[in-house]
């Protein structure tokens, strides 16, 4: 774990070259600039101009649902003061921390756009912050009286009022009361602290929790809403942040392979099959493992979409012959998917694009998704969706004839690559492979991010490329190109899962280090990563947390750091931009 002491005020220079001036040419010289629209949002990479989005989100979000989803997370600040007392005295309320976790969740880029369901959240999270109030007033021999703006803030009834009263918990509110770095990195942890709950509320669905995340996103909630914060303490408590996200993803993952298996290498086909069918997009594998459980034995085929396609190499859900494959792209591109599907689609995590009126009642949202006017089930309760099923057409024989034929692989968890750990070490000292790329992360809409086309298909052949997330849509319908080690049967692109499996990225890097008996830095591994929203912050966290170093991001710098916290990032941990038109350059240095 990372503890030095990164900020002093007098380590923070005006002037500043290198990477860290990369970064700020790339477009980012005006950011944190304040607006006199009627919102302000800058929590994802694709925020307009790289600075905020000020009428309405790009993602689609309305300036009422952005300014809702800044009161939850202003009153989960109250909750996080009685709660982080609470744990001081021996209470813990694991039923608040899973609230907390999910309500935290729906504030994600492209997951919840209902402005009732936030305002209902934001309800039961004052509910929560009373009814722990009560108990802390009662077991605390000495309570201190915790009188401020996140204890005391009471949400007005009428729409017009609430929204009013928003414009003090707003981003813009809180930029005006803070020192220009101390802001930045309240923003880094509360953005970090999102993508940790939504990875708990992931593996609070597979039955797996621990206490210490959600003591963690208090105590952080805690410090940000304090008048005591530092520089140097805040930026210990972001990369806590990534301290607690590492154990999020464990959790999780140790709830997946628990309940369908450790992942292993599976051809999953791209062409699709005759007959009825169901669509599967987000993250959420529980909820594929029920439809696939609601749909055995019907004539219903059920296909991935987005990130569910990791789901392939699980070997119980694999198991159902009804599991057919794999249909689309990334999630910014599913106006063009759902809309050539022929069937329902259920949404169970982000990332839900506003749907287009083609297809929108052929939209079913669940857990923290939502959006006005698309069915919400509960309970995993799919009989809506699969009744819908089979009164769609779905694939016909035609549509089969007129489908390419394709494939593309995944289930590269770190239990398959360690297995073969002893034949990776044979080859990297026969020369056969003399470099390891990780190329992963978030997709998206923006020209730029062609460059990880550029850079995964450019990597030499003696080169093997490692990827999760969605960034691998940029790439894994190429197979073929990127073939087999040479001499053996491993492929050179091994797709390590979904974003939360960047545990078990973190886990093959650390058993190449312990088998060749050196550090992670030092492997011959370049990282590079694609962001988009708040999980992707939290897993930078993570890795600044163990210290690894040398990552290359983009394509834009978030809006949310500053220049000087920017420069602390570089000098401490070599953050580098990629050079978006220039791939082959970035690869010529990563090869040396």
């Amino acid at each position: 774990a990372i503890r030095p002491s990164l900020f002093a005020r007098s380590s923070f220079p005006l002037q500043r070259s290198g990477a860290s001036s990369q970064f700020l040419q790339s477009g980012s010289s005006k950011r944190m600039a304040s607006t006199s629209g009627s919102m302000f949002c800058m929590q994802c990479e694709q925020t307009q101009d790289n600075k905020g989005c000020t009428t309405v989100g790009v993602c689609g979000k309305t300036p009422e649902v952005a300014a809702a989803q800044d009161v939850l997370v202003h009153v989960i600040k109250g909750v996080s003061q009685y709660a982080r007392r609470l744990r001081a005295l021996g209470v813990v309320n694991a039923e608040a921390d899973e609230q907390v976790c999910e309500a935290l969740f729906a504030t994600l880029t492209n997951v919840n756009f209902s402005l009732s369901r936030i305002q209902d959240m934001v309800a039961q999270m004052v509910a929560l912050r009373e009814s722990l109030k009560s108990e802390y007033e009662r077991v605390c021999s000495s309570p201190e009286k915790l009188d401020n703006e996140y204890t005391n803030f009471i949400p007005a009834k009428d729409t017009a009022d609430f929204l009013e009263q928003a414009k003090q918990t707003s981003v813009l509110a809180r930029q005006a009361r803070n020192d220009a770095d101390l802001f930045s990195l309240q923003e880094l942890i509360t953005y970090g602290i999102k993508g940790v709950a939504a990875y708990a509320a992931h593996a609070a669905a597979v039955n797996e929790t621990d206490t210490s995340i959600a003591g963690y996103v208090y105590e952080a909630f805690d410090y940000i809403s304090s008048d005591s914060q530092t520089l140097d303490a805040s930026l210990g408590m972001a990369l806590r942040c990534g301290e607690a996200n590492f154990k999020a993803m464990e959790r999780l993952n140790v709830g997946h392979t628990t309940l369908f298996g450790a992942p292993a290498p599976a051809k999953v086909s791209l062409k699709p099959v005759e007959g009825k069918c169901i669509l599967v997009s987000g993250h959420d594998l529980h909820d594929l493992y029920a439809l696939l459980k609601q749909t055995e034995g019907s004539d219903i085929n059920v296909y991935t979409h987005g990130e569910m396609l990791p789901a392939h190499g699980y070997p119980k859900l694999r198991a159902f012959s009804h599991l057919k494959g794999n249909f689309g792209g990334a999630w910014q591109l599913q106006k063009m998917d759902f809309s050539g599907f022929p069937g329902p689609i259920l949404m169970t995590t982000n990332c839900l694009v506003e749907p287009l009126k083609s297809y929108k009642s052929r939209v079913y949202t669940t857990n923290a998704v939502g959006f006005d006017g698309v069915t919400h089930l509960t309970d995993r309760d799919y009989s809506p969706v699969i009744r819908h099923a089979q009164e769609c057409e779905g694939f016909t024989e035609e549509d089969v004839e007129d489908a390419k034929d394709g494939y593309t692989m995944t289930g590269f968890g770190h239990e398959a690559v360690i297995g073969i750990a002893d034949r990776i070490v044979s080859l990297v000292q026969s020369g056969s492979i003399k470099k390891f790329f990780l190329v992963g992360g978030c997709d998206g809409s923006e020209g730029e991010r062609s460059y990880y086309t550029k850079l995964a298909l450019s990597a030499p052949k003696e080169s093997v490329v490692l990827t999760l997330g969605c960034a691998k849509y940029r790439f894994n319908r190429h197979m073929e190109q990127f073939g087999n080690i040479e001499g053996t049967d491993i492929p050179r692109l091994l797709d390590v899962g979904q974003c939360n499996d960047a545990y078990s990225a973190v886990r093959i890097a650390g058993a190449l280090a312990e088998a060749f008996k050196t550090d992670v830095n030092s492997l011959p591994l370049s990282i590079v990563l694609s962001w988009f929203e708040q999980k992707a912050v939290a897993v930078l966290l993570t890795l600044l947390h163990l210290n690894i170093k040398n990552i290359r991001v983009g394509p834009n710098l978030p809006a949310f750091i500053s220049p000087n916290v920017l420069n602390v990032l570089v000098d401490k941990f070599g953050l580098t931009p990629i050079a978006q038109d220039d791939a082959a350059g970035d690869l010529k240095k990563m090869l040396g």
